[in-house]
């Protein structure tokens, strides 16, 4: 009985550890403060990072984008940019504008 008990414990353990880690990793990836170098940070309302080049920044449907975040959020001052859209939305902008930029 001794003997089951040890190796549960152990499985636990090892279960926890694993839990453990992705849980940091996770965390890590969510709280990068820096961009690449000619790129800017966005957070979808449902908190997906996007990091997108600066040259997007004239494009009239990103600045929709930032007219209608600002209407609704706010001007942030210390924290993060957040869209008014969800992330298949601005997986959607993003993919839609890199395809006009590329045709350029």
């Amino acid at each position: 009985m001794a003997g089951k008990w040890q190796k549960f414990a152990v499985d636990a353990r090892r279960r926890l550890s694993i839990t453990r880690t992705v849980r940091s990793e996770e965390v890590e990836s969510y709280i990068r403060p820096l961009a690449n170098k000619g790129h800017f940070i966005v957070y979808s309302i449902d908190d997906r990072r996007f990091m997108v080049p600066l040259a997007y920044l004239k494009n009239p449907i990103l600045l929709e984008l930032f007219r209608m975040s600002e209407e609704q959020f706010g001007l942030p001052c210390n924290g993060p940019i957040t869209m008014s859209c969800d992330a298949v939305f601005m997986d959607y902008v993003v993919s839609l504008i890199h395809r006009r930029v590329q045709r350029c």
